[in-house]
């Protein structure tokens, strides 16, 4: 896909300004609650990863800004999410959905952007940010912001699975999850080089597993350049100690795969 008509420069949004709106609105969380402190820092994360893909596409200032912005609002449903149901599971809401919904149908958009002009960008970058598959997108532009959130959001999440605690992350210490088997249905789809779908989730080793799935969609070289050079897949995978052999032996094979993906 060509990017070069992306490259002009045109008119820009006020970001700061978003930034003291989001602000704002977090206001009305509790910040000091461990998992709304994870998603402000996941937040602000995407909205770095975004600004250093943008910058590595070469796409100009309006899209750059574009892109981080989209970073700053893409987990907004998350907040309500947490406040209702104190889950990040996606059987209790779909954050994405609800995301759009807070910010078009409600019409809170215009409290962290003046201006209409990127509305559907942005609203179909939120909505599409969390799907299974990538699909059903036709305008360029939209597509390219949605390809860069859904990079940007993978890129942080590594850095979640490796800075946070196994047991905010899994629920269970790094020992316990090592103990667990990886089910079936769950390797079968990363032997695929597929991501792995929610449901088929059992233990806590498929959770694990899923997230290591993410390397098989990432959209753009330079996202691939920053995991290669971060070593994230085999950081991650080192993060737990695996005593079930089974497991120890599925999880060399895994690692294998992804240091050559």
């Amino acid at each position: 896909m060509k990017r070069d008509h992306f490259r002009m420069e045109c008119t820009f949004m006020d970001l700061d300004y978003a930034v003291q709106r989001f602000e704002s609105y977090l206001d009305h969380y509790d910040r000091e609650n461990d998992k709304v402190r994870l998603k402000i820092i996941h937040t602000y994360g995407v909205v770095e990863c975004s600004r250093q893909i943008a910058e590595g596409l070469g796409l100009s200032r309006e899209d750059n800004e574009l892109a981080r912005l989209i970073g700053l609002l893409h987990d907004i449903g998350r907040f309500e999410q947490l406040r209702r149901f104190d889950s990040f599971e996606p059987g209790t809401m779909d954050h994405a959905r609800f995301g759009a919904e807070i910010l078009f149908e409600e019409g809170r958009i215009r409290e962290f952007v003046k201006e209409d002009t990127w509305d559907r960008i942005i609203r179909t970058a939120i909505l599409k940010h969390s799907d299974f598959k990538l699909t059903g997108i036709e305008d360029e532009r939209e597509l390219l912001h949605a390809e860069i959130i859904r990079d940007a959001d993978k890129l942080d999440n590594c850095r979640v699975k490796l800075e946070d605690a196994v047991e905010t992350i899994l629920g269970v210490s790094a020992e316990e999850a090592g103990s667990t088997e990886i089910s079936p249905e769950v390797m079968e789809q990363f032997m695929r080089r597929e991501s792995i779908r929610s449901e088929t989730r059992r233990t806590k080793m498929d959770y694990w597993i899923s997230y290591l799935a993410y390397f098989f969609d990432i959209n753009f070289d330079v996202s691939r350049d920053i995991i290669w050079e971060q070593k994230f897949a085999e950081r991650i995978i080192d993060r737990i100690p695996y005593s079930n052999k089974r497991t120890a032996e599925q999880m060399r094979q895994i690692k294998e795969i992804l240091v050559n993906i």
